[in-house]
């Protein structure tokens, strides 16, 4: 039967967007997850002859991309691309290490001869060997046939259709798919890389599939997460495994997937333009009323699969309408994972007793700001809690999660300090606890009556007023920047937000702490950096 892999090209064709600038912590934290993933190859950027910038998928040098990448690649294929007459092959150095297993180069239909004999260079360092063909539709049948005695020649792993103006339809690539598979060798993959231009990047994909599912030629299928690519986008990943794994009963981790897009694409999308909209995919799935997803994702953030389940909840008969009370019950209902948290309610209370506390939360002032924390700590000598994100800068005494995203990535991104210290964690995130762990209830956290009523610092100061705590300074509770700067010490923790949602976040919470601060005045709350919310 044949082999289908998926290729995903997000950090290669998402740097047309972001022009390379992911920032190296998302370059990672993609590639990590991709593998995890189980997508077949990952192409990790360009080869550029310009210097390389750690924030940046433009790579000088193949060196450049090791340290992004993990220890294990499981069985997946690191590939990184390079555009043909625009990179100096004398930068590519032999492949000793297998790091990056395969190199794809890109060349223009009139040039494919010379492309493809100089392709042969490439093989000759030991990497796999890719060839894509810009603009295949405009090959006539002869230069087709052309093509594919050149690649026979170099016998590449594998050949590329590409679509690079968007304008196939299904009879296009079906007459290219033909004419490429009767001339080329027979273990010579091809692949299919399309732009979403008239819609019909996915179908196109799937019917790829189709075409080449009775014969005896692998394929590779490009895709990126939420489409990221210049114009209308490509296919998308989310969409395509989705697919595979229900028609080719195959086993890629469409929940990593959703992770990654959340944890790392959701704010390019919200900044950058271009084509889909992961949300109205979901709601397209569910045969539900888009405003349903308007409010899961503008008002309470929601991950992508926890929202795709919180609709399916709904009956089939009210997706098709919004009624915003009535999904909030089912919000609330979906989160309501109840613990019994008495005995880490005692502990808390039993350790934390006649102390002061520190709260460090997420926000740049943390470091802008750092003396003064670090000041306050030595004088006060207080309990410090980290709140939904770690920072290398501090030691913390306790970790506070009540956003699964947020607990995941700093997991992972700091897992020595995330491993070492003790934690607290609501029970929306899990409901076994493990050593070091302490479980309270999601729902007694939150005051309904707000919009943002889940906002991470507003959870954790009414639980210090369960278990009694007087006295509560309060790091890095910047508020958000309403001209679109960053508002988080760490760049990957902000979530896509529009001036409009800043503007109405910083309207919720500072009414939330006004209400606490009013309710609790035998409380004292320090706030120890500059924020919004004095």
């Amino acid at each position: 039967m044949t082999k289908i892999s998926v290729l995903d090209c997000t950090l290669r064709d998402g740097a047309y967007i972001v022009e390379g600038k992911f920032g190296k912590n998302t370059i990672k934290g993609v590639i990590k997850n991709l593998i995890d993933s189980k997508i077949d190859i990952v192409e990790v950027g360009w080869l550029k002859n310009s210097v390389h910038d750690e924030d940046s998928t433009y790579f000088e040098y193949v060196e450049d991309i090791v340290p992004y990448l993990p220890d294990e690649k499981n069985n997946s294929l690191i590939t990184v691309m390079f555009d043909y007459g625009r990179y100096d092959i004398d930068k590519l150095s032999a492949n000793t290490n297998n790091s990056v297993d395969a190199i794809r180069l890109v060349f223009p239909r009139e040039k494919h001869v010379e492309a493809i004999k100089f392709s042969a260079k490439i093989k000759e360092l030991g990497y796999k060997l890719y060839l894509q063909a810009a603009n295949t539709l405009e090959y006539s049948e002869e230069e087709l046939i052309s093509l594919a005695r050149e690649a026979n020649k170099v016998n590449p792993a594998g050949l590329s259709i590409v679509d690079t103006f968007g304008v196939m339809y299904r009879e296009d690539l079906f007459k290219v798919y033909s004419i490429l598979d009767k001339h080329l060798n027979k273990d010579i993959q091809i692949g299919f890389h399309s732009h979403n231009n008239i819609q019909m990047s996915f179908a196109l994909s799937t019917e790829f599939i189709n075409m080449a599912k009775d014969g005896k030629r692998d394929i590779i299928i490009d895709s990126s997460l939420v489409g990221m690519g210049r114009g209308a986008g490509n296919t998308c990943t989310e969409l395509l495994v989705n697919y595979i794994n229900k028609k080719i009963n195959t086993n890629y981790d469409y929940n990593c997937i959703m992770d990654t897009i959340d944890i790392y694409i959701k704010k390019f999308f919200t900044n950058y333009k271009w084509g889909y909209s992961i949300p109205f995919c979901i709601a397209g799935q569910l045969g539900s009323h888009v405003n349903n997803i308007a409010y899961l994702q503008d008002v309470h953030k929601t991950k992508f699969k926890d929202m795709k389940i919180i609709l399916e909840m709904l009956p089939k008969s009210q997706r098709k309408f919004y009624d915003y009370d009535r999904l909030e019950e089912y919000y609330v209902k979906y989160f309501n994972r109840y613990v019994d948290d008495k005995a880490a309610i005692d502990k808390l209370r039993k350790d934390l007793s006649q102390k002061s506390v520190l709260l460090v939360c997420p926000g740049k002032n943390i470091e802008k700001e750092k003396e003064n924390i670090f000041e306050y700590i030595k004088e006060q000598n207080p309990v410090v809690i980290g709140v939904n994100a770690i920072s290398p800068l501090f030691k913390y005494d306790y970790l506070f999660f009540s956003n699964d995203v947020r607990c995941d990535y700093a997991k992972k991104l700091n897992s020595e300090i995330f491993n070492s210290t003790k934690k607290i964690i609501t029970s929306n995130i899990k409901v076994d606890n493990t050593e070091g762990e302490l479980l309270i209830n999601f729902n007694d956290l939150m005051e309904l009556g707000w919009k943002y009523f889940d906002n991470s610092t507003m959870m954790i100061l009414r639980l210090l007023e369960r278990i009694n705590i007087k006295k509560i300074a309060v790091a890095g509770f910047d508020g958000f920047d309403e001209t679109g700067e960053i508002s988080y010490s760490d760049n990957v923790l902000q979530s896509g937000l529009t001036a409009d949602e800043c503007k109405n976040l910083n309207k919720d919470i500072q009414e939330m702490f006004t209400d606490f601060k009013t309710k609790n005045k035998d409380i004292s709350v320090q706030l120890i950096t500059s924020s919004r919310y004095v």
